[in-house]
């Protein structure tokens, strides 16, 4: 069975996909709805060396809180440790909700797409 808070989300997505013509949270909505064990794990060091100052990133799985990260990023992720969280946010980024996501990029452009 399906989390209710997750299928809530993707039809968000969907939604947002069809206003704004952004096949970007199309494709976010799908991996939403992908069994768990089929979600990937990145650690905070890998998303660092994958990623810019300043970037807009999507990852469709968890994100944990090995390593370290040089720069500032927003994040938006299906889930996130405790560990990971702290050291984005001492890095001066922010961890976001796909709502917030979606009203400050609605077309989609700009996000970086990882996983």
């Amino acid at each position: 069975m399906a989390n209710s808070v997750l299928l809530h989300t993707a039809r968000d997505l969907k939604r947002a996909s069809l206003q704004h013509d952004a096949p970007l949270w199309a494709r976010l909505a799908e991996y939403m709805l992908k069994p768990s064990s089929a979600r990937r794990n990145i650690n905070i060091k890998r998303l660092g060396q994958l990623t810019k100052a300043d970037d807009t990133v999507v990852f469709p799985g968890k994100v944990l809180g090995t390593g370290s990260i040089p720069h500032r990023i927003t994040l938006y992720s299906f889930s996130i440790s405790a560990s990971a969280l702290s050291k984005i946010k001492e890095a001066g980024g922010t961890a976001i909700a796909h709502d917030v996501l979606i009203s400050q990029n609605p077309t989609g452009k700009g996000v970086v797409l990882l996983g």
